[in-house]
């Protein structure tokens, strides 16, 4: 059976490529109509790259002929205001464009892969299970979150008929393969170029991305559909998060967390860090700084049942995410050092 995987060039999507190649061909499917980065010659054999955009319809639709299933991973990341109307298209309607060219094509299961973010940030540091209140009143500021609970939305309310629709809600994606500016793996990198000499006051769950793409690979088959899945390894303080990097690293660890009260000082001041970085030493703008001053802890506990998954021990995500961050900057300091 041939999948068709939307954003199969991004970091997610290239795991998810390889993942699914084992059982599967895949229809790898990216605006620039590329090959995924990384796959051997074995694996690209069993991959057909074609062009589409989830803004239109028509590419979509050319791009599902004779697929089996659609997993849709695609996707922009941006938490800036003047960003939302570029997230609304990108996420509600793109994902709405995904769901009718599958229908349309004959697709019978979508899986659709949302955010941890659309179910469990808080102000509290709750651990939230699927069934957790909407966080409106939370992301309802952040365009990227708003977007993507939208998105989730619309198509488990409004979805195509008879189109069995999984979501998946992965948390912080971790693990070798990103971008070596990649927004995923960013609060690592924050983290080595030496910029957390305090840490933020919230928490962070995290998955590995390997991880998410065999939850993928499941729910293909065990997901149920209209059910949505939370996918985690850990949950950690920010402060925990970074003595385990720095524990992995040899880099300094921070020497104490903020305040919970960070989160007022930047609701009594909307202005900071809207134009330039947050300030107090480190290269960080607002929006960061917001969502970690909130916890994102989940409890993965149904996708432990119903699919069959499990996650890998956490420091192996850290460590595989260190080293491969850090192997990166090797590479690219040797390539543009001068000849000795």
């Amino acid at each position: 059976m041939k999948i068709a995987v939307t954003g199969a060039t991004g970091f997610l999507g290239r795991h998810l490529v390889k993942e699914l190649l084992q059982g599967y061909s895949v229809v790898a499917i990216s605006r620039g109509g590329g090959m995924p980065p990384g796959l051997s010659p074995s694996e690209a054999a069993g991959v057909t790259a074609v062009a589409g955009d989830v803004t239109d319809l028509a590419s979509l639709q050319a791009a599902f002929a004779g697929v089996g299933a659609v997993v849709h991973a695609a996707g922009k990341v941006s938490h800036d205001p003047a960003d939302a109307a570029e997230m609304w298209a990108v996420h509600v309607e793109g994902t709405m464009n995904v769901a009718h060219a599958a229908a349309a094509a004959g697709v019978r299961r979508l899986i659709h892969l949302s955010s941890s973010g659309t179910i469990a940030v808080n102000n509290t540091g709750a651990i939230q299970n699927e069934d957790a209140p909407s966080p409106l009143p939370v992301v309802q500021g952040w365009s990227y979150y708003r977007a993507k609970l939208f998105a989730e939305e619309q198509l488990l309310k409004h979805g195509p008929e008879g189109l069995e629709v999984v979501v998946l809600n992965p948390s912080l994606l971790l693990g070798p393969g990103d971008d070596a500016r990649g927004l995923s793996t960013g609060p690592v990198r924050v983290f080595l170029d030496g910029e957390v000499p305090l840490s933020p006051p919230g928490g962070v769950c995290f998955v590995d991305v390997r991880d998410v793409a065999d939850a993928t690979k499941r729910a293909l088959r065990k997901g149920k559909p209209g059910r949505r899945y939370l996918l985690g390894g850990a949950n950690l303080s920010f402060h925990d998060f970074y003595q385990r990097l720095a524990r992995i690293s040899g880099k300094p660890a921070p020497m104490a967390a903020l305040p919970k009260a960070a989160r007022k000082v930047l609701s009594w001041l909307p202005a900071l860090g809207r134009d330039d970085d947050i300030g107090f030493g480190v290269r960080v703008d607002r929006w960061s700084m917001e969502l970690a001053c909130h916890y994102w802890y989940v409890d993965w506990a149904r996708a432990e049942k119903e699919l069959g998954w499990m996650p890998r021990d956490p420091l192996e995500t850290l460590e595989d995410t260190v080293f491969d961050l850090l192997e990166k900057r090797s590479r690219a300091t040797q390539r543009f050092s001068p000849a000795s």
